[in-house]
Protein backbone atom coordinates (compact mmCIF):
# COMPACT_ATOMS: atom_id res chain seq x y z
CA UNK A 1 0.00 0.00 0.00
CA UNK A 2 1.43 3.16 -0.74
CA UNK A 3 1.93 6.00 1.71
CA UNK A 4 0.23 8.57 2.48
CA UNK A 5 1.57 12.48 2.74
CA UNK A 6 2.75 13.68 5.65
CA UNK A 7 -0.14 16.22 5.52
CA UNK A 8 -2.42 13.96 6.45
CA UNK A 9 -0.29 12.38 9.02
CA UNK A 10 0.32 15.66 10.78
CA UNK A 11 -3.49 17.36 10.44
CA UNK A 12 -3.74 15.56 13.94
CA UNK A 13 -0.80 18.07 15.22
CA UNK A 14 -2.31 21.24 13.47
CA UNK A 15 -2.20 23.05 16.62
CA UNK A 16 0.93 21.86 18.03
CA UNK A 17 2.67 23.01 15.21
CA UNK A 18 1.33 26.08 15.55
CA UNK A 19 2.19 26.75 18.71
CA UNK A 20 5.63 25.69 18.28
CA UNK A 21 6.44 26.98 14.80
CA UNK A 22 6.14 30.76 15.66
CA UNK A 23 6.78 32.20 12.31
CA UNK A 24 7.81 35.61 11.42
CA UNK A 25 8.83 38.25 8.80
CA UNK A 26 11.67 40.79 9.09
CA UNK A 27 12.83 42.81 5.75
CA UNK A 28 13.51 39.88 3.02
CA UNK A 29 13.55 36.58 5.66
CA UNK A 30 10.77 34.71 7.25
CA UNK A 31 12.03 33.54 10.61
CA UNK A 32 11.03 30.55 12.37
CA UNK A 33 11.09 29.18 15.73
CA UNK A 34 13.60 25.99 16.20
CA UNK A 35 12.15 23.31 18.35
CA UNK A 36 11.73 23.77 22.26
CA UNK A 37 15.04 25.79 21.86
CA UNK A 38 12.69 28.77 21.18
CA UNK A 39 15.68 30.21 18.47
CA UNK A 40 14.70 32.56 15.90
CA UNK A 41 16.06 30.98 12.67
CA UNK A 42 16.29 31.63 9.19
CA UNK A 43 13.84 29.84 7.34
CA UNK A 44 16.72 29.60 4.85
CA UNK A 45 19.68 28.31 5.93
CA UNK A 46 23.36 28.96 4.43
CA UNK A 47 24.59 25.27 3.23
CA UNK A 48 28.41 24.98 4.17
CA UNK A 49 29.29 21.83 1.37
CA UNK A 50 29.35 24.91 -1.51
CA UNK A 51 30.78 27.82 0.89
CA UNK A 52 34.05 25.27 0.39
CA UNK A 53 33.50 24.55 -3.54
CA UNK A 54 33.91 28.39 -4.23
CA UNK A 55 36.91 29.46 -6.22
CA UNK A 56 38.81 31.85 -3.71
CA UNK A 57 38.21 32.41 0.25
CA UNK A 58 37.41 36.19 -0.75
CA UNK A 59 34.42 34.95 -3.22
CA UNK A 60 33.15 32.81 -0.16
CA UNK A 61 33.33 35.80 2.24
CA UNK A 62 31.72 37.69 0.37
CA UNK A 63 28.46 35.34 -0.31
CA UNK A 64 28.41 34.42 3.22
CA UNK A 65 28.03 38.26 4.15
CA UNK A 66 26.18 39.03 1.88
CA UNK A 67 23.48 36.31 2.49
CA UNK A 68 23.65 37.76 6.03
CA UNK A 69 22.97 41.51 5.46
CA UNK A 70 20.14 39.78 3.86
CA UNK A 71 18.80 38.28 6.79
CA UNK A 72 20.03 34.33 6.43
CA UNK A 73 20.92 34.07 10.56
CA UNK A 74 21.31 30.29 9.70
CA UNK A 75 25.28 28.86 8.97
CA UNK A 76 25.70 25.28 8.02
CA UNK A 77 28.62 23.85 8.05
CA UNK A 78 30.80 20.27 8.82
CA UNK A 79 33.92 19.33 10.48
CA UNK A 80 34.60 17.41 6.80
CA UNK A 81 33.64 19.70 4.13
CA UNK A 82 36.53 19.61 2.36
CA UNK A 83 39.36 19.21 4.51
CA UNK A 84 37.89 21.84 6.81
CA UNK A 85 38.02 24.00 4.13
CA UNK A 86 34.41 25.42 4.42
CA UNK A 87 35.25 25.84 8.25
CA UNK A 88 38.27 28.12 7.26
CA UNK A 89 36.51 29.96 5.46
CA UNK A 90 33.35 30.94 7.05
CA UNK A 91 35.36 31.36 10.12
CA UNK A 92 37.09 34.31 7.89
CA UNK A 93 33.39 35.30 6.70
CA UNK A 94 32.44 35.34 10.63
CA UNK A 95 34.97 38.17 11.98
CA UNK A 96 34.17 41.90 12.11
CA UNK A 97 31.21 41.27 14.19
CA UNK A 98 29.20 38.68 11.85
CA UNK A 99 30.03 35.94 14.61
CA UNK A 100 26.94 37.83 16.79
CA UNK A 101 24.31 38.29 13.73
CA UNK A 102 24.36 34.43 13.16
CA UNK A 103 23.30 30.73 15.01
CA UNK A 104 26.10 28.71 13.87
CA UNK A 105 25.45 24.91 13.40
CA UNK A 106 28.21 22.27 12.65
CA UNK A 107 28.60 18.86 12.31
CA UNK A 108 31.25 15.97 13.27
CA UNK A 109 31.82 12.34 12.05
CA UNK A 110 33.37 11.00 15.26
CA UNK A 111 31.49 7.83 17.04
CA UNK A 112 33.79 7.49 20.08
CA UNK A 113 34.13 9.63 22.59
CA UNK A 114 38.32 10.50 21.64
CA UNK A 115 37.34 11.31 18.21
CA UNK A 116 34.01 13.33 18.81
CA UNK A 117 36.09 15.36 21.27
CA UNK A 118 39.07 16.34 18.79
CA UNK A 119 36.25 17.29 16.12
CA UNK A 120 34.37 19.30 18.23
CA UNK A 121 37.74 21.06 19.40
CA UNK A 122 39.19 20.91 15.80
CA UNK A 123 35.47 22.80 14.55
CA UNK A 124 36.11 25.41 17.19
CA UNK A 125 39.86 26.48 16.08
CA UNK A 126 38.92 26.15 12.07
CA UNK A 127 35.61 28.32 12.33
CA UNK A 128 37.71 30.62 15.03
CA UNK A 129 34.81 31.00 17.74
CA UNK A 130 34.79 30.48 21.42
CA UNK A 131 31.51 28.69 20.93
CA UNK A 132 29.16 26.78 18.24
CA UNK A 133 25.07 27.13 18.53
CA UNK A 134 24.89 24.01 17.51
CA UNK A 135 26.51 20.49 16.58
CA UNK A 136 25.17 17.81 15.24
CA UNK A 137 26.12 14.33 15.04
CA UNK A 138 26.45 13.70 11.39
CA UNK A 139 25.64 10.78 8.74
CA UNK A 140 23.81 8.67 10.77
CA UNK A 141 23.44 6.02 8.05
CA UNK A 142 24.12 3.09 9.79
CA UNK A 143 21.86 0.79 12.06
CA UNK A 144 24.96 0.66 14.53
CA UNK A 145 25.57 4.49 14.73
CA UNK A 146 23.14 4.71 17.71
CA UNK A 147 24.82 2.17 19.50
CA UNK A 148 28.14 3.81 19.06
CA UNK A 149 27.19 6.98 19.82
CA UNK A 150 25.10 6.09 23.01
CA UNK A 151 27.63 3.34 24.22
CA UNK A 152 30.16 4.05 27.32
CA UNK A 153 33.10 5.69 25.90
CA UNK A 154 30.80 6.89 22.83
CA UNK A 155 30.88 10.09 21.13
CA UNK A 156 27.74 11.68 23.34
CA UNK A 157 29.86 11.75 26.19
CA UNK A 158 31.80 14.08 24.58
CA UNK A 159 29.22 16.16 23.19
CA UNK A 160 27.78 16.79 26.73
CA UNK A 161 31.12 17.83 28.09
CA UNK A 162 31.36 19.97 24.98
CA UNK A 163 28.05 21.30 26.59
CA UNK A 164 28.42 21.60 30.19
CA UNK A 165 31.67 23.24 29.45
CA UNK A 166 29.84 26.05 27.30
CA UNK A 167 31.67 24.98 23.74
CA UNK A 168 28.07 23.72 22.14
CA UNK A 169 24.86 25.14 23.58
CA UNK A 170 22.50 22.22 21.44
CA UNK A 171 23.03 19.12 20.02
CA UNK A 172 21.08 17.28 17.34
CA UNK A 173 21.73 14.73 14.99
CA UNK A 174 21.75 14.46 10.47
CA UNK A 175 21.47 11.87 8.04
CA UNK A 176 20.54 10.98 4.46
CA UNK A 177 20.30 7.15 3.98
CA UNK A 178 16.71 5.62 5.38
CA UNK A 179 14.43 7.04 7.68
CA UNK A 180 14.35 3.83 10.12
CA UNK A 181 17.63 4.77 10.89
CA UNK A 182 16.71 7.93 12.28
CA UNK A 183 14.10 6.73 14.39
CA UNK A 184 16.38 3.78 16.14
CA UNK A 185 18.65 6.91 16.81
CA UNK A 186 15.53 8.91 18.33
CA UNK A 187 14.78 5.76 20.50
CA UNK A 188 18.31 5.27 21.48
CA UNK A 189 18.09 9.05 22.64
CA UNK A 190 15.18 8.20 24.93
CA UNK A 191 16.19 5.38 26.34
CA UNK A 192 19.39 7.42 27.05
CA UNK A 193 17.19 10.31 28.58
CA UNK A 194 18.49 12.64 26.19
CA UNK A 195 16.51 15.11 24.34
CA UNK A 196 17.56 16.43 20.87
CA UNK A 197 17.01 19.69 20.49
CA UNK A 198 17.26 19.03 16.19
CA UNK A 199 17.14 16.49 13.66
CA UNK A 200 18.11 17.76 9.95
CA UNK A 201 17.06 15.23 7.17
CA UNK A 202 15.53 15.40 3.51
CA UNK A 203 12.60 16.62 2.70
CA UNK A 204 11.38 17.50 -0.61
CA UNK A 205 9.00 16.46 -3.21
CA UNK A 206 10.69 13.34 -4.01
CA UNK A 207 11.28 12.12 -0.71
CA UNK A 208 7.28 12.14 0.28
CA UNK A 209 7.09 9.02 -2.08
CA UNK A 210 9.93 7.02 -1.38
CA UNK A 211 11.45 5.77 1.97
CA UNK A 212 10.18 8.86 3.04
CA UNK A 213 11.49 11.09 6.08
CA UNK A 214 8.34 12.95 5.75
CA UNK A 215 5.99 10.43 6.52
CA UNK A 216 7.68 8.46 9.26
CA UNK A 217 10.22 10.76 10.69
CA UNK A 218 8.61 14.58 11.08
CA UNK A 219 5.45 13.54 12.79
CA UNK A 220 7.97 12.15 15.82
CA UNK A 221 9.69 15.25 15.77
CA UNK A 222 6.57 17.94 15.88
CA UNK A 223 5.49 15.30 18.50
CA UNK A 224 8.37 15.95 20.26
CA UNK A 225 9.14 19.40 19.84
CA UNK A 226 12.30 18.55 18.05
CA UNK A 227 13.51 21.65 15.57
CA UNK A 228 13.48 20.28 12.37
CA UNK A 229 15.90 21.32 9.80
CA UNK A 230 15.28 20.21 6.22
CA UNK A 231 18.06 19.38 3.33
CA UNK A 232 18.39 18.26 -0.05
CA UNK A 233 15.33 20.57 -0.89
CA UNK A 234 16.77 19.88 -4.71
CA UNK A 235 18.37 16.90 -4.29
CA UNK A 236 21.62 17.86 -5.00
CA UNK A 237 19.98 18.97 -8.11
CA UNK A 238 18.86 16.12 -9.58
CA UNK A 239 14.93 16.21 -8.66
CA UNK A 240 15.45 19.24 -10.63
CA UNK A 241 16.54 17.20 -13.96
CA UNK A 242 13.42 15.00 -13.52
CA UNK A 243 11.74 18.48 -15.34
CA UNK A 244 8.63 17.74 -12.85
CA UNK A 245 9.72 20.85 -11.06
CA UNK A 246 11.33 24.43 -10.94
CA UNK A 247 13.55 24.97 -8.09
CA UNK A 248 11.57 27.83 -6.32
CA UNK A 249 8.74 24.96 -6.13
CA UNK A 250 11.21 22.92 -4.58
CA UNK A 251 11.51 25.03 -1.87
CA UNK A 252 8.57 26.55 -1.19
CA UNK A 253 7.35 22.28 -0.95
CA UNK A 254 10.10 22.56 2.09
CA UNK A 255 9.38 25.03 3.30
CA UNK A 256 5.17 24.38 3.34
CA UNK A 257 6.23 21.49 5.94
CA UNK A 258 6.85 22.55 9.64
CA UNK A 259 10.41 23.23 8.77
CA UNK A 260 12.05 25.47 11.34
CA UNK A 261 15.02 25.87 8.37
CA UNK A 262 15.56 24.94 4.70
CA UNK A 263 19.28 24.10 4.24
CA UNK A 264 19.95 24.55 0.54
CA UNK A 265 23.48 24.92 -1.24
CA UNK A 266 24.40 28.31 -1.91
CA UNK A 267 27.25 28.89 -4.42
CA UNK A 268 26.80 32.28 -6.50
CA UNK A 269 24.63 35.42 -5.71
CA UNK A 270 22.29 34.22 -8.34
CA UNK A 271 21.11 31.32 -6.46
CA UNK A 272 21.47 33.34 -3.41
CA UNK A 273 18.72 35.61 -5.33
CA UNK A 274 16.87 32.67 -6.13
CA UNK A 275 16.60 31.47 -2.57
CA UNK A 276 15.18 35.04 -1.42
CA UNK A 277 12.86 34.63 -4.41
CA UNK A 278 11.64 31.86 -2.96
CA UNK A 279 10.96 33.54 0.09
CA UNK A 280 9.75 36.24 -1.46
CA UNK A 281 6.69 34.44 -3.24
CA UNK A 282 6.07 32.16 -0.41
CA UNK A 283 2.62 31.26 0.47
CA UNK A 284 1.27 28.21 2.62
CA UNK A 285 -0.26 25.68 0.27
CA UNK A 286 -3.33 24.02 0.57
CA UNK A 287 -4.17 20.15 0.33
CA UNK A 288 -5.22 20.36 -3.00
CA UNK A 289 -2.00 22.50 -4.16
CA UNK A 290 0.46 19.76 -2.20
CA UNK A 291 -1.51 17.11 -3.78
CA UNK A 292 -1.17 18.56 -7.06
CA UNK A 293 2.73 18.73 -6.76
CA UNK A 294 3.22 15.32 -5.47
CA UNK A 295 1.13 13.72 -8.02
CA UNK A 296 3.42 15.78 -10.54
CA UNK A 297 6.59 13.92 -9.06
CA UNK A 298 4.97 10.76 -7.92
CA UNK A 299 6.32 8.79 -10.82
CA UNK A 300 10.00 9.92 -11.17
CA UNK A 301 9.99 9.26 -7.23
CA UNK A 302 9.27 5.74 -7.26
CA UNK A 303 12.28 4.21 -6.89
CA UNK A 304 14.60 6.37 -5.55
CA UNK A 305 16.58 7.59 -8.86
CA UNK A 306 16.54 11.26 -8.20
CA UNK A 307 17.63 10.83 -4.58
CA UNK A 308 20.99 9.08 -5.12
CA UNK A 309 22.03 9.67 -1.63
CA UNK A 310 19.15 7.79 -0.24
CA UNK A 311 19.99 4.52 -3.02
CA UNK A 312 24.02 5.01 -3.81
CA UNK A 313 27.17 6.00 -1.56
CA UNK A 314 27.94 9.24 -3.68
CA UNK A 315 27.09 11.38 -0.19
CA UNK A 316 28.50 9.15 2.25
CA UNK A 317 32.02 10.95 3.49
CA UNK A 318 31.70 8.41 6.18
CA UNK A 319 31.98 5.36 3.90
CA UNK A 320 34.69 6.67 1.62
CA UNK A 321 36.57 7.98 5.03
CA UNK A 322 35.87 5.21 7.75
CA UNK A 323 38.72 6.80 10.25
CA UNK A 324 36.07 9.61 10.68
CA UNK A 325 34.17 7.79 12.67
CA UNK A 326 37.55 6.90 14.95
Amino acid sequence: MPQKPSHYLLKANLHQILSTLIQTKSGEMIYRTLGKTKERVSVIGLGGFHIGQLKTEQESIQLIRRAIDRGINFMDNSWDYHNGRSHRWMGAALKDGYRQKVFLMTKIDGRTKAAAKQQIDDSLKDLQVDHIDLLQHHEILRFEDPDRIFAAGGAMEALLEAQKAGKIRYIGFTGHKHPQIHLSMLEAAEKNNVHFDTVQMPLNVMDAHFRSFENLVLPELVKNQIGVLGMKSLGESYILRSNTVSAIECLHYAMNLPTSVVITGIDSMEILDQAFEAVRTFEPMNHDQVSALLARTRAAAAEGHYERYKTTPENDSTAVNPAFLG
